[in-house]
């Protein structure tokens, strides 16, 4: 893929991956152990400290509606892990993006919760259309940029469109008001044509615009300006923009290596808003400590490099950029939002992947982890497939 993936030397990769993807259930196809390994071990970490960090509010409100998104995701994950390969056939990439700007259009025109317009509410459930628009981008650009690949290596302009697909679904975002997740987007659509081939020329003018865009949205918005300073100095506005981050701090140090345990956790009881959302990392440190903390941290790590091992494996351009997208936008994602809660960043609103409570997003999550999964499993079966024909014809 482009200059990055095409080389000769990822046959190590190839070969680490072949090792690792056994032959599955008749009838099945083959999966990748892996990455559903490290899966499950979010899926279950994460429902345990959703219980810890809101059990004291609701009783078990908050997780058993947890626990059934993750049964309702687990069983999506495993259906699209089977059978993606035959609904992206079907279904043209150009009209999934069509269908998330409507998504996205439709809360602009609803009543606001908690003073943004991020979600659609159906009854007792909620969808935010954002989460959906991650997904629907990363699909629409692994297409794009497989079909324009050769190209975007010579110039800009074969990128033109993809730009403008990505701008208008940022911008609908941003309508939200939403910061935090077009920057996560544009990131990723700039690591996708990255490893495309384009040219490091282009990159930086659109990472120039996208400060200019950035700068824009944070002076129009005056609370942004708060969080910056905030973020700058806390302390000083412990009670006012940067109580959240200081509440996150506390909970973090006060944890020490091996936590308080579980269940123990102080902050959570009302001092720090979104525990058991946006900031349920803080909570994991505080109660399991930094052993757990650097744990976790870890087996993200493990998930960044399974998934890129997946990714430089795949013969296929259009496989290659897909799961290339759904990886970096797993984890990137999960980074920032650890980043946040240890305060190294301004605070934004992102979901920690697998773990925060929300419905759109651990469904969606999943949702990636089974797209991964079939796109991995379509390369080792063509590769099995391709070396039984070469034994067929020796024998013969």
């Amino acid at each position: 893929m482009g200059n990055y993936f095409n080389q000769n030397n990822f046959n190590a990769s190839k070969k680490q991956f072949a090792k690792s993807s056994k032959k599955g259930l008749p009838g099945f196809i083959k999966v990748d152990y892996p990455i559903i390994i490290f899966t499950l071990i979010f899926v279950c970490f994460g429902l345990i400290f959703t219980y810890s960090s809101s059990a004291f509010k609701d009783s078990t409100y908050f997780f058993s509606r947890q626990l059934l998104f993750v049964f309702v995701g687990l069983i999506l994950m495993g259906f699209l892990s089977q059978y993606y390969h035959k609904i992206q056939k079907k279904i043209s990439p150009a009209y999934i993006m069509i269908i998330t700007w409507i998504l996205l259009i439709i809360p602009l025109f609803t009543s606001p919760v908690a003073n943004v317009h991020r979600w659609i509410s159906l009854g007792p459930i909620n969808i935010q259309p954002s989460e959906i628009a991650k997904l629907a981008l990363i699909i629409y650009l692994a297409h794009f940029l497989n079909n324009v690949a050769g190209k975007i290596n010579k110039s800009y302009k074969p990128l033109i469109p993809a730009l403008i697909v990505v701008l208008i679904t940022l911008a609908l975002i941003s309508k939200a008001p939403d910061l935090g997740t077009p920057t996560l987007m544009f990131g990723i659509f700039i690591m996708m044509i990255y490893v495309a081939g384009a040219k490091i020329r282009y990159i930086l003018s659109l990472l120039a615009g996208a400060m200019c865009a950035v700068a824009y949205l944070i002076i129009k918005y005056p609370y942004r300006i708060e969080r910056i300073f905030a973020f700058l100095s806390p302390e000083g506005t412990s009670r006012e923009a940067g109580y959240q981050l200081v509440q996150s701090s506390l909970a973090i140090g006060s944890g020490g290596w091996f936590g308080k345990g579980l269940g123990n956790s102080q902050i959570k009881m009302e001092y720090l808003p979104a525990a058991h959302t946006d900031f349920i990392f803080s909570i994991m440190a505080e109660e399991a400590g930094m052993i757990m903390m650097f744990g976790l941290i870890a087996l993200f790590c493990a998930f960044l490099c399974r998934g890129i091992t997946l990714a430089k494996a795949a013969k296929d351009n259009y496989n290659s950029l897909l799961i290339f997208g759904i990886t970096t936008t797993i984890i990137f994602q999960a980074f920032f939002n650890m980043v946040v809660a240890l305060g190294l960043v301004p605070t934004k609103g992102l979901p920690l992947p697998f773990f925060s409570y929300g419905g759109s997003s651990i469904l969606i999550t999943l949702a990636m982890v089974g797209i991964l999964l079939n796109t991995a499993s379509l390369e080792v079966s063509a590769s099995y497939q391709k070396v039984q024909r070469g034994r067929r014809k020796f024998y013969d």
